[in-house]
């Protein structure tokens, strides 16, 4: 099998797991994924899809979106602000799982607005995840409005 065009992810993932003192077979069951296909990662032969590399990165503790960036499923140059932003509050302890989610929708909605939004695919995807329920009868639509006049009174 030839090796393909993933940057150096296999062998960062490799390092990856290796400072968490993780075997591949440990690291496969906590990402859940097989452990063959995560060595074909490791080793190149595999593109994994933005699910598998969230699962993956979950699993050790580390930033999506570096993973992202090494899989080149994001542009490192255009998206390094973007990227930065969202490993930022994807790590902040004070805000559960959830409401990181909710932050990334909004922030990603802003860059929409701004033009600075993601692919159609994505757009797609932050679309529908948008539906989510906030928790306290606020839907996410209302909270960017919400956000919004906060930041612009006059509107």
């Amino acid at each position: 099998m030839a090796s393909l065009n993933v940057g150096n992810l296999g062998e960062y993932l490799r390092e990856q797991r290796r400072n968490a003192q993780l075997s591949l077979r440990q690291l496969a069951d906590a990402a859940g994924v097989s452990n063959p296909y995560l060595s074909q990662i490791e080793r190149g032969l595999r593109k994994p899809s933005a699910e598998v590399l969230q699962q993956v990165a979950k699993a050790l503790r580390i930033s999506a979106e570096t993973l992202y960036v090494r899989a080149g499923i994001l542009d490192a140059e255009r998206d390094r602000d973007d990227v930065e932003t969202r490993a930022v509050i994807l790590a902040d302890p004070s805000l559960n799982e959830r409401q990181k989610q909710v932050l990334l929708q909004v922030y990603e909605s802003f860059r929409k607005e701004n033009g600075f939004g993601a692919d159609a695919d994505a757009d797609a995807d932050v679309k529908a995840d948008a539906d989510v329920d906030l928790g306290a009868g606020v839907d996410a639509d209302a909270a960017v409005d919400g956000a919004e006049t906060a930041n612009n009174p006059h509107s």
